[in-house]
């Protein structure tokens, strides 16, 4: 396939990874095939997809703000956990071997599948019910810093992870937990993109194609998330938890 095609392959990918990612997650699991698809090793189209996800999440994080989604005050307490962890997840990225990313990525889609589909309270919080603060909850607190060292560590599927912390734990409804959760994902992964531009490991023209895609996909899913009823995005967040695991199976 000529270098051309390769490139128009990674800006529609990225559109609807920047869709799947910004109200749900598992967007990464099609992007790392289509940068793989070029010739990169794992850890490479790894470092590199972090390009399209750190521009993805300033597009939606802007638009929830645009609309009055994003809660400005829960910002640092729900994020400084997951910089912590995105760090320590990244530093381990490096250093371990390319053999373990399928692994956990499988282990953490199917695991949150399956706590979906058993216990769907986990990602609807009723209409009514108040959002919990991260110093009053040692279970967000942990599932935070899970979450950051997961999205420092592999990136792809960290959004149910986060959105697991964000509306289990901390009881935020959809919507604003998406719009926190592109906030968060952000912030780990401008870490661990540092991390990686030090270790050499990013190539820049794919990494800028494919953030041109999840730009665009980003701000329509934005548009999206704020006109339709909750009970739409738990839908299709289990869609996509599914559509993850399957993919887990089977990704390189």
């Amino acid at each position: 396939m000529a270098v051309e095609w390769f490139y128009l392959l990674l800006i529609a990918t990225g559109f609807i990874a920047g869709i799947i990612n910004t109200l749900a997650g598992g967007g990464s699991n099609l992007t790392l095939p289509a940068l793989m698809m070029m010739g990169m090793p794992a850890d490479v189209a790894n470092a590199t997809n972090r390009v399209g996800v750190l521009l993805q999440c300033v597009s939606a994080t802007k638009g929830f703000h645009r609309y009055g989604k994003l809660p400005i005050d829960a910002i640092f307490p729900v994020m400084l956990p997951t910089l912590i962890g995105g760090a320590l997840g990244a530093a381990a990225a490096v250093i371990a071997p390319n053999d373990i990313l399928k692994p956990l990525l499988l282990i953490t889609m199917i695991g949150m599948a399956v706590i979906i589909l058993v216990s769907p309270s986990v990602v609807a919080p009723a209409q009514d019910e108040q959002p919990k603060s991260v110093k009053d909850s040692p279970l967000g607190i942990a599932g935070l810093i899970f979450a950051g060292f997961y999205g420092g560590f592999v990136q792809a599927g960290v959004g149910f992870v986060l959105l697991a912390a964000i509306t289990g734990a901390l009881r935020y409804d959809l919507v604003r937990a998406n719009a926190l959760k592109v906030i968060c994902t952000l912030g780990f992964t401008l870490i661990a993109l540092l991390i990686f531009i030090a270790d050499n490991l990013v190539q820049w023209l794919p990494g800028l194609v494919l953030a041109a895609g999840t730009m665009s996909g980003a701000s329509v899913a934005v548009k999206f998330a704020i006109k339709v009823e909750a009970k739409v995005l738990k839908w299709f967040l289990l869609v996509m938890t599914l559509f993850a695991s399957a993919a887990a199976l089977f990704i390189q």
